[in-house]
């Protein structure tokens, strides 16, 4: 468990909180590209670590993120004209580019020497694997933009989705890392021995500590059938990723996919998900079909969403429309959804759990690493070090896999060229 305070330090996450300025040590998803479709069309309004912004494509294609209100009288952006390069406020005129200069101060007499001391907050951003990333940290500690395996994949083999969750950032956070939950909250097929993770419920858990974070293998003992090995990686301070092994009528097929995601807190108690998944190696494309029906087991497909929102049809308003006949019977939960029955679990502890209240045991290990290695990153940012993650050299290669391995054999060999990345 932690105490109070050490919670307090790892949840708050706005400018001047401790895990807040860890935070902004990174590149962080500020939204889909496709919520800014075309150039000089509407400004996006974003809620982003407690900071509200507004984000717009100007005419070169480029996407701005500065504050949501003119520095002038404070009105906001988002109703300004995105046009010719910049975003120009509505009720005077003022007019500021994407990197926070005013450009155009229609309203004062020509050549005033104000508008060369006005500048509004601004950050800076690239788009890649169809995300616009920001970086919110202090300009000289800017590190290199991130380069995960499944930002190298192509649009033909990667696919991004976004969903709110109603809660904490860290409550997602662990939920992802947690891979003991799986073999209860997500089992969709009770009494059905193609489902590997049902077999064994109690994993034996490895952890190890890197770079970037941990990566961490869970061990279910399967019998005859071997040990069903899941290597996950933990990549600071957001991110989760994770491969699965599929069974059907017996037969047991090979990983084609990592899937993962990144929770983005849009302030101390509501947090953007990015989720991902990707062919890991060049192949079959992921056909708009196979990236429905994904989304679509998870909760998250054309007709699961609150339309025009990122908002779930199936949410606390109405119990995430839970079927208790369903839970007698066919799943563990009654919801539908992967990625729901999360919600339903992690938004049901409230906007932010007290984890001084909780009792782990030894399923809670990849847990318990996360937040020791958590406050230590706090710590050294606050010391004037460098976190952990930061590198893109310490991750480049790593991705997740799955595999049966002899009971007595080493997974680490049998999976050795599986964990590299190939994009």
């Amino acid at each position: 468990m932690l105490s109070p305070e050490e919670n307090q330090r790892i949840t708050r996450i706005g400018p001047d909180a401790p895990m807040g300025k860890l935070l902004r040590r990174y590149w962080m998803p500020t939204c889909l590209s496709s919520e800014l479709p075309e150039k000089d069309g509407s400004p996006l309004r974003v809620r982003l670590a407690s900071e509200d912004l507004i984000a717009f494509r100007d005419t070169k294609g480029n996407v701005g993120l500065v504050d949501a209100y003119c520095p002038h009288r404070r009105a906001p952006l988002f109703f300004g004209r995105n046009e010719e390069c910049g975003l120009r406020c509505v009720y005077h005129g003022w007019k500021f580019d994407r990197h926070g200069d005013c450009v155009d101060m229609p309203s004062e007499p020509t050549g005033t020497t104000l508008q060369a001391k006005v500048k509004i907050r601004a950050y800076p951003t690239f788009e890649q694997a169809g995300i616009v990333w920001t970086y919110m940290g202090q300009p000289d500690q800017k590190p290199s933009k991130p380069d995960f395996d499944w930002m190298r994949a192509p649009p033909t083999h990667c696919h991004v989705s976004k969903t709110f969750e109603n809660c904490n950032w860290l409550q997602g956070l662990e939920g992802g890392l947690d891979t003991t939950h799986s073999s209860f909250a997500h089992n969709n097929k009770m009494g059905d021995s193609n489902m590997l993770r049902n077999r064994d419920r109690a994993p034996r858990i490895e952890v190890e500590r890197t770079d970037y974070g941990y990566s961490y293998a869970s061990h279910r003992n399967l019998g005859s059938d071997g040990s069903y090995v899941r290597v996950y990686h933990y990549f600071m301070p957001f991110q989760q990723v994770r491969a699965q092994v599929i069974a059907w009528d017996g037969k047991i097929y090979p990983v084609a996919r990592n899937f993962g995601h990144l929770w983005m807190p849009i302030d101390d108690t509501t947090t953007f998900v990015y989720n991902w998944h990707y062919a890991i190696n060049p192949g079959p494309e992921l056909t708009p079909d196979l990236v429905e029906h994904h989304e679509t087991e998870f909760g998250r497909g054309k007709n699961d969403n609150i339309p025009g929102t990122f908002r779930l049809k199936r949410n606390q308003s109405n119990d995430y429309l839970i079927d208790r006949q369903v839970q007698k019977t066919k799943t563990f939960t009654g919801i539908k959804g992967v990625n729901t029955q999360d919600y339903a679990l992690q938004e049901g502890m409230g906007p932010i759990v007290d984890r001084s209240r909780e009792f782990l045991g030894t399923s809670d290990k990849a847990i318990v690493a996360m937040r020791r290695l958590m406050l230590e990153a706090i710590k050294i940012n606050e010391e004037g070090g460098t976190p952990r993650g930061l590198d893109p050299d310490t991750y480049r290669k790593a991705r997740a896999y799955d595999a049966l391995v002899p009971l007595d054999g080493d997974w680490r060999t049998v999976m050795d060229d599986d964990l590299v990345a190939k994009w």
